[in-house]
């Protein structure tokens, strides 16, 4: 059975910064944005909102839309789902909380759902940056940010 796996992402910039997020899951090392998927019965703004607290235990503020993806992506995970991805200005508005480093992949055990987080400077970003296309199409828009 062929699905849909919509998921929504906070673009969140600090002092000319991103927040990005190092993560293990199905055993695939991956730099990307905080969120994740969208669960039936929710909302985009309410997805983004939950996966937010999830993460970082912060309370943020949606803002508009940045990007969504305009070309077919198949799941890297699973060759029966379609991604759409959709990117949103995120604002916190309450303390950040998680493991931060500056080393990317700094994980302490190289574990199945470790998750580290680190500000990367906007004006270095490049498409190697992140492991997902759908993201490394997303640079351009980030850059023009600034």
């Amino acid at each position: 059975m062929k699905h849909f796996n919509v998921r929504a992402y906070g673009v969140c910039i600090e002092a000319n910064s991103l927040l990005v997020t190092d993560e293990i899951r199905y055993g695939t090392r991956m730099t990307k944005l905080p969120g994740g998927g969208l669960e039936f019965g929710e909302g985009l703004e309410s997805c983004l909102k939950r996966e937010w607290m999830e993460e970082l235990s912060a309370e943020i503020e949606v803002g508009d839309v940045l990007f969504v993806n305009p070309f077919l992506q198949i799941s890297v995970f699973d060759p029966n789902h379609e991604v759409l991805c959709l990117y949103f200005r995120v604002y916190p508005m309450s303390p950040l909380q998680g493991r931060f480093t500056e080393k990317p992949m700094d994980f302490h055990d190289n574990a199945e759902g470790e998750q580290v987080f680190r500000w990367v400077e906007v004006a270095s970003l490049t498409d190697r940056t992140f492991t997902f296309p759908i993201d490394q199409a997303l640079v351009p828009k980030l850059k023009g940010l600034i």
